[in-house]
C-alpha cells in the first residue's frame, strides 16, 4: 500500500519530535554524536550532487569554420567609389566629398568588396537583390564548411542565422534549410537586428542549446546583407555606412558530441554578454531611422567611442574574473581601494597574461586604435584586426572569424593558447568569447592563403588610388 506524501511542514516537525526523543533516550554526547554524523552525511550527499551536476556540464567545441572570399569582380577601390557616388544624382557635392574623406581614412584597401547591384551605375536596391546576395554568402560559405569538415547537411541538430538588417519571410534560416535539405526535425534560430555583435550572441545560444540538446551538431552562420541598406540623402551619420560596410559572411560548425573533442579546434570556455540599452545614449548610438527627406538609413553618432568605451569597461569587470592571474585582479582591487582614498587612475589589467591572442571587431579603425588603448595592448596583438579592415573592410558579425582565420594561415595559432574575440553592436552590446586551442592547428588553408605572406602591411593614415 503506498503511503501519502508528507508535506515538507510536517516533515521538519517530525524531525524535531524524533531529536527531542533522541537526546531524552540518549546521552548528550551520543546526541551529539548522531547529529553530527548525520549533518556530515548531507553534506558529503551534497557535494556529490554538486560534483554530478557539474560534472555534467557538456563541453562546446568548435570543430571548424570557413569565410566567405568574394570574387575579384566585386572589388571597389576609392576610386570606383568616387565614381559611383559622384554619378549619383542623388547625392550633392557635400555628401559625395563627406564619403570619399571618410573612405580615404577607413584604412580600407582596394580589395574590399560589395554586392554585384552595388557596382552598376545606378547603385539599385531591391528586395531580388538583397535575396541574391544573401544566397551568393551564405550558400558559399555554408558549402565551404561542409566540405572542409566532411558533415551531411542532415547531421545539423541546431541551426542559428544571423543577419541584423534583412529579414525576409521565409527566414534566411529556412532558405538554408531549403537549399540544403536538412531534416524536418532541425532546430533553427534567426536573428536580426543584433549589430555587429551577433556572431558571438550566435555562439551564446548555440551553447545554451548544444548543452540542453546533448550530443548535437550545430551549425552558425554570421552575415549582413547590406543591400538594402544603401543611403542616399545628406545625413553625414547615415552616408557612414555606405562607407564602413562590405560584403563577407562566416559559417562555424560547433558540437557537444563527446567524441568530437579529439578532432575539434577550440574549447569554448567562457562567453560574457554586456548590454547598455538600458541607456538612452547607448540605445540611440547606432539607430535605423529617416532623415528629414525621408530617406531610410542608419545612423551611426559621434559618440559611439565613448558608449563602446563603456560597454568595454562593463565586459571587462565580467570577463577579467573569469580569465586573469589572481595577481592581476588584486592589484586591480587595490587599485580601486587607493581611488577611493588618494584619487588615483584605476589600474587597467594587464590581459596579455590571460590571453595570446585578440580578435577584436574590425568595426573601424577609430575602433580598434581605442582598443589597443584602452587594454593597453601591442601592435602585433590588433593585427589581426587591422588587416581585416585592411583587405575585407567592416564585414559586421563575421569579421571575428576573419581574424581568427587570420590567425591560422599565420600558424600561430598553438595548442593552449587562448583567444579573445570581443565585438561592438546596436543597443549598445560589447559581447566575448574566450577559445581554448585544444589540437595543434598548424598553417590553415582558408580565406587568407592566397595572399598571407604580403601581410602584415603597412596601412597609411590616408588612403588614396
Amino acid at each position: 500500500m503506498q503511503h501519502p506524501q508528507v508535506p515538507k511542514p510536517h516533515i521538519s516537525l517530525l524531525f524535531f519530535f524524533m531529536a527531542i526523543v533522541l537526546e531524552i533516550n540518549m546521552g548528550s554526547s551520543e546526541f551529539i554524536f548522531f547529529v553530527i554524523h548525520h549533518f556530515a552525511v548531507v553534506v558529503a550527499a551534497a557535494l556529490v550532487i554538486i560534483y554530478l551536476v557539474h560534472k555534467r556540464k557538456a563541453s562546446i567545441y568548435l570543430l571548424d569554420f570557413t569565410c566567405y572570399r568574394p570574387p575579384a569582380s566585386c572589388r571597389v577601390p576609392i576610386s570606383m567609389h568616387r565614381e559611383l557616388v559622384s554619378l549619383d544624382t542623388r547625392f550633392d557635392p557635400d555628401s559625395i566629398a563627406f564619403q570619399i574623406k571618410i573612405l580615404e581614412r577607413s584604412g580600407f584597401s582596394s580589395e574590399t568588396c560589395v554586392p554585384p547591384s552595388f557596382c552598376e551605375h545606378p547603385i539599385r536596391k531591391s528586395l531580388s537583390f538583397a535575396l541574391e546576395e544573401a544566397s551568393l554568402v551564405i550558400f558559399s560559405v555554408v558549402t565551404d564548411l561542409f566540405k572542409k569538415t566532411n558533415i551531411n547537411p542532415k547531421s545539423i541538430d541546431i541551426l542559428v542565422l544571423n543577419s541584423s538588417m534583412f529579414s525576409p519571410t521565409p527566414s534566411l534560416s529556412a532558405m538554408v534549410i531549403n537549399k540544403f535539405r536538412m531534416r524536418s526535425n532541425i532546430r533553427s534560430f534567426n536573428l536580426s537586428g543584433m549589430g555587429c555583435s551577433a556572431g558571438i550572441v550566435s555562439v551564446g545560444l548555440a551553447r545554451d542549446l548544444l548543452r540542453v540538446h546533448r550530443n548535437s551538431l550545430a551549425l552558425i552562420v554570421s552575415t549582413e546583407v547590406i543591400n538594402l541598406n544603401w543611403y542616399t540623402g545628406k545625413n553625414r551619420s547615415m552616408l557612414l555606412t555606405n562607407c564602413l560596410f562590405r560584403m563577407g559572411g562566416a559559417a562555424i560548425l560547433m558540437s557537444s558530441q563527446t567524441q568530437d573533442m579529439n578532432k575539434a579546434k577550440y574549447v569554448l570556455q567562457h562567453l560574457v554578454r554586456t548590454n547598455r540599452a538600458g541607456d538612452d545614449q547607448s540605445y540611440a548610438c547606432v539607430f535605423q531611422d529617416m532623415d528629414l527627406e525621408n530617406n531610410v538609413g542608419v545612423s551611426i553618432s559621434k559618440g559611439i567611442i565613448n558608449v563602446a568605451g563603456d560597454a568595454l569597461k562593463a565586459n571587462m569587470a565580467s570577463t577579467g574574473p573569469l580569465v586573469l592571474p589572481f595577481s592581476e585582479q588584486f592589484l586591480y582591487g587595490l587599485s580601486i581601494i587607493c581611488r577611493k582614498i588618494w584619487r588615483r587612475s584605476i589600474y587597467v589589467p594587464n590581459f596579455r597574461r590571460a590571453f595570446e591572442h585578440f580578435c577584436i571587431h574590425a568595426g573601424g579603425r577609430a575602433v580598434i586604435e581605442a582598443m589597443e588603448k584602452s587594454l593597453r595592448l601591442k601592435k602585433e596583438d590588433v593585427e589581426a584586426s587591422s588587416m581585416t579592415l585592411y583587405r575585407f573592410g567592416n564585414t559586421s558579425s563575421s569579421s571575428i572569424w576573419y581574424e581568427l582565420s587570420y590567425l591560422e594561415a599565420k600558424g600561430r595559432m598553438k595548442k593552449g593558447d587562448r583567444v579573445w574575440q570581443i565585438a561592438f553592436g546596436s543597443g549598445f552590446k560589447c559581447n566575448s568569447a574566450i577559445w581554448k586551442c585544444i589540437h595543434e592547428v598548424g598553417v590553415e588553408t582558408n580565406v587568407w592563403s592566397d595572399r598571407i605572406h604580403s601581410y602584415p602591411i603597412h596601412v597609411l593614415d590616408i588612403l588614396k588610388d
